[in-house]
C-alpha cells in the first residue's frame, strides 16, 4: 500500500512499504503531542556511495569535537549519501540555500519551488572549519535529523559542507555506522525527518 502525505500544497511525499508504519506512527505522536506539522520536514531518498573521502574530513579531532557537542556523541568517521529528486530535491535545495550554499546548477522548477519552501522553522548550527599543517578544512552548516529505514531509526544529522560537488546527494553523520545498523546497500530507501 502506497501513502500520499500532503503537507502543505504543493508539497507532498509518498511512501510505501514497511517505512510508512512506523512515520505514520511518528506522525500521529507529533500531532497527538501538539507538535503540528509545520514543525519539521521529511525527506526521503536512495543511499548512494560516495566518493569514499568523507573519513579523511569526519576523523579531524575539530570536527569530532563539534559533532560531540551537537548530536552528543562522536560521528561514525563516514557519511551516509542519500540520494535525492523532485520535490525533495527542492526541500534541500531550500536547506542548502538556509546554510548559505548557492544550488545555481540545479534545474529551474528544483529552483523554483525551493523557493516556495518555508524553512525558517529549521534550527541549524554551524561546524567552524579550521586550518591544519597548512591545509585547510571547510566549515559546514548541520541539522539535526533522524533517520529511518524499515522499523529501525536512530538519532543524526544532515551536513551541508560549504565545499561540496553534491547539489542532489544529502550526507549523514551519525554516531552509529548507518550501513550497518540498518542493513542496508545502495538503493535501499531511507526516510529523513529534519525536527
Amino acid at each position: 500500500m502506497t501513502y500520499l502525505l500532503a503537507f502543505s500544497s504543493p508539497h507532498t511525499i509518498e511512501l510505501d512499504g514497511p517505512s510508512c508504519s512506523f512515520l505514520l506512527t511518528t506522525l500521529a505522536l507529533k500531532l497527538k503531542k501538539g507538535i503540528g506539522l509545520a514543525m519539521f520536514m521529511l525527506l526521503n531518498g536512495t543511499v548512494s556511495s560516495g566518493l569514499g573521502r568523507a573519513h579523511v574530513f569526519m576523523s579531524q579531532q575539530h570536527y569530532q569535537e563539534q559533532f560531540r557537542r551537537f548530536i552528543g556523541q562522536t560521528a561514525w568517521p563516514g557519511t551516509l549519501n542519500v540520494a535525492v529528486e523532485g520535490e525533495v530535491l527542492a526541500k534541500y535545495i531550500a536547506l542548502r540555500t538556509k546554510a548559505g550554499i548557492d544550488t545555481l546548477d540545479a534545474d529551474p522548477s528544483s529552483l523554483e519551488l525551493a523557493q516556495t519552501i518555508d524553512v525558517s522553522g529549521i534550527n541549524s548550527t554551524r561546524i567552524r572549519g579550521f586550518l591544519r599543517d597548512g591545509v585547510s578544512f571547510g566549515g559546514a552548516t548541520a541539522f539535526k535529523a533522524k533517520i529511518s529505514c524499515l522499523d529501525k531509526s536512530v538519532q543524526c544529522a544532515i551536513l551541508i559542507p560549504d565545499l561540496t560537488r553534491h547539489i542532489d546527494v544529502i550526507e549523514i553523520i551519525s554516531g552509529t555506522f548507518l550501513r550497518e545498523f540498518f542493513e542496508i546497500e545502495d538503493g535501499a530507501t531511507v526516510v529523513i525527518e529534519i525536527e
